[in-house]
């Protein structure tokens, strides 16, 4: 599998990729506010999606607002002067991962939350760190798996189940199909975290338009065959705010941030965006809608606030750093 990255395979690769080495994977305060921009972004992506889907098929829906991320990424392209030229290697990767990253997923997950509750559902999707942390540990040679790392995964899905409710879980066996297709989510995107890294060499708008042109093709013959969309009466005005609305927020900024993201913090640090969507949701609704934060949702937020942490570490660090240093005065 010459695809992944960090793997002993230099000799097979494109030169693309065998002239620039992987970049140090770390988080930072940039990475961390990135991070929790990319939730922002796609926690409001959410409720825009469910709206959309009112009037609009969900391949249809995928299809519309690829091919509007696609342009305005071209136009981004061509007013920095970028070109969406590469090498056949590159178009492999950008096909994949409009795979992986956004074909897969948006299906997974608009099938799923039909059949589920949206609470369990967020718990299920939560649970993509988790798959992030073992797949990097066996597919990269630069991300792995540490009991640090798992154990703040774990208290992260935690916290993103004490937010939803416990309640939530009732209906955990109602459709195990559902199940099955959301964590199709969490698979594919922590997949996507590890496969994206071949396009390190590949400047971010550059990776993100190509991805959203192949999965926009892909989706075109998928809204054919099971929708005929041409069938169906126009959308109103408010889905069409909608998809421009996902296109410009949940898709042109989120993935230009995402690849970001990959580039300099890696897969499994990416993957944590899963889990401050809730919180994010939370606060946005509190901000904007007037909506009250009761004792259980601060206890989830703690929770995913301390899960990160541990996998950060530093504030572990400093912790200890600050025993050491009066341990001795003390005594």
């Amino acid at each position: 599998m010459d695809w992944l990255p960090g793997k002993p395979h230099n000799a097979e690769l494109p030169a693309m990729q065998r002239t620039t080495a992987l970049p140090r994977l770390t988080m930072g305060l940039l990475e961390w506010t990135l991070l929790f921009t990319l939730g922002v972004l796609w926690g409001t992506s959410f409720v825009l999606n469910k709206v959309a889907l009112r009037e609009l098929p969900p391949f249809t829906l995928i299809f519309l607002r690829l091919t509007l991320t696609s342009l305005l990424l071209l136009a981004y392209l061509k007013a920095t002067g970028a070109t969406i030229r590469q090498p056949r290697s590159a178009w492999k990767g950008f096909a994949g991962m409009g795979l992986l990253n956004v074909l897969m997923p948006y299906t997974f997950t608009a099938w799923g939350q039909v059949q589920l509750p949206s609470g369990l559902a967020s718990i299920i999707t939560a649970s993509t760190p988790l798959f992030g942390v073992i797949f990097a540990h066996f597919l990269t040679r630069d991300e792995q798996m540490t009991w640090r790392k798992i154990t703040g995964v774990l208290l992260g899905i935690a916290g993103v189940a004490v937010i939803m409710g416990f309640d939530a879980l009732r209906g955990a066996r109602l459709d195990v199909l559902a199940q099955c297709s959301l964590l199709g989510t969490a698979v594919t995107l922590a997949l996507a975290g590890i496969f994206g890294r071949r396009l390190h060499a590949v400047p971010t708008a550059v990776s993100a338009t190509g991805q959203c042109i192949c999965a926009a093709v892909f989706s075109l013959p998928l809204a054919i065959a099971f929708e005929q969309p041409w069938t169906r009466a126009l959308p109103g005005q408010t889905t069409w705010i909608m998809v421009i609305s996902l296109a410009i927020l949940g898709t042109v900024f989120a993935y230009l941030i995402y690849f970001r993201l990959l580039a300099n913090a890696g897969a499994t640090n990416l993957s944590l965006v899963t889990l401050t969507i809730p919180v994010s949701a939370l606060l946005m609704g509190a901000a904007f809608l007037d909506e009250i934060i009761d004792t259980r949702q601060v206890a989830g937020m703690l929770l995913i606030g301390t899960g990160l942490a541990v996998i950060d570490g530093r504030p572990l660090a400093w912790l200890r750093s600050r025993a050491w240093r009066s341990g001795p005065a003390a005594r």
